[in-house]
């Protein structure tokens, strides 16, 4: 796919997110919407995978730390063709496949049940590690939450990850400086975020992580790395696409009404 081809595809998935959302009456919009780009490039052009083969063996591994934000990677899903897009209206209803968070027994293609902030970092170093005692090729990628840093395991993971000198790992962080509860400078900051990550062995990479080119450039610059991890610090705006809902803490976590989500909708069509 082109990188146009690849960003009408990613408006695509901003108008699912939104969908799911809206059926399910509640979910978590804003940084579902922040890291679609990122969702929509890993899942039609970097990750090697087979979505009618979801469990082969040496398909790339993804791990979505920050687990709320399912309803972005339930749609990159969808329209990557692990079930059928409609199924996305079912969103955190009883009986559907798709829980508030990810669950790899119910949903195909998802690779490892998250949604405790912190813990899937740890998990896609162990699957990283994992590929290099078994001499595998596959790589993991794992998103994590700005605001997830204030986790205390996510240190312990980057150190072993650095330490261990796993090449076939990338970090990104959604940094879209916004948390449930505010600024991320005001709860708790994290920053410097690069800094840190340096001192911990990882090879950084910043970019704006709203742009296909940028996203596509720091992949790239990562498979090129040997012998230390990647860090990809993704600079975005929490509720990408959707005027009222851009840099709003407030949508963290909020469905939108049926007004609110038909203007929504409107305005991604116009991006259309």
């Amino acid at each position: 796919m082109t990188l146009h081809e690849i960003e009408k595809q990613a408006n695509e998935i901003r108008k699912s997110i939104l969908t799911a959302v809206y059926n399910g009456k509640s979910g978590h919009p804003g940084g579902s919407l922040s890291a679609a780009d990122l969702f929509t490039f890993l899942y039609f052009e970097e990750m090697n995978i087979d979505p009618a083969n979801p469990k082969m063996e040496d398909r790339d591994r993804f791990v979505l730390s920050k687990g709320h934000t399912a309803p972005g990677l339930y749609s990159a899903l969808a329209h990557r063709g692990y079930f059928p897009v409609d199924e996305l209206k079912n969103l955190r209803k009883l009986g559907s496949c798709l829980q508030g968070h990810p669950c790899m027994q119910e949903t195909k293609g998802v690779d490892i049940s998250t949604g405790s902030l912190g813990q899937g970092f740890s998990i896609a170093v162990g699957m990283a590690l994992a590929a290099k005692m078994d001499n595998k090729s596959y790589r993991t990628y794992c998103l994590c939450g700005d605001g997830e840093l204030q986790e205390g395991q996510i240190w312990e993971a980057a150190m072993f990850a650095g330490h261990r000198k796993l090449d076939n790992l990338v970090l990104i962080v959604d940094n879209n400086d916004l948390q449930i509860d505010g600024k991320l400078d005001e709860v708790c900051s994290p920053y410097p975020i690069d800094e840190k990550l340096k001192a911990f062995q990882f090879h950084v990479i910043t970019i704006n992580g709203n742009d296909m080119s940028e996203i596509s450039f720091a992949m790239k610059k990562a498979k090129e790395t040997k012998g230390q991890p990647t860090a990809i610090i993704m600079r975005t705006v929490k509720g990408k696409g959707v005027s009222f809902m851009e840099n709003i803490p407030g949508w963290h976590g909020k469905a939108p009404n049926e007004e609110e989500y038909k203007q929504a909708m409107k305005e991604l069509e116009r991006i259309s």
